[in-house]
């Protein structure tokens, strides 16, 4: 049980790794291209807005728990009696 729950926080620590120095990840999609052709057409792709990148879902959850974070704290203000 202890070893399984080592793997798993190791697993878990290898993404955030990965989230944190490569946030963007190729478009499964388009695979990497930018571009859907359906039938006759072409068209950019709507998953990454043609951008052949996005980003992921560990990232996003990140950029969200910062989001709220700085969102729900109070500004720093200094004090200072005269």
């Amino acid at each position: 049980m202890a070893l399984a729950s080592l793997a798993v926080l190791l697993i878990l620590a290898g993404y955030a790794a990965l989230c944190a120095l490569s946030p963007f990840a190729p478009c499964r999609t388009c695979a990497g291209t930018g571009i859907r052709t359906t039938r006759r057409t072409v068209k950019a792709c709507r998953r990454c807005r043609g951008q052949r990148y996005r980003l992921r879902l560990g990232r996003r959850l990140l950029n969200t728990g910062r989001d709220v974070q700085h969102a729900g704290t109070r500004p720093h203000r200094p004090t200072t009696r005269p």
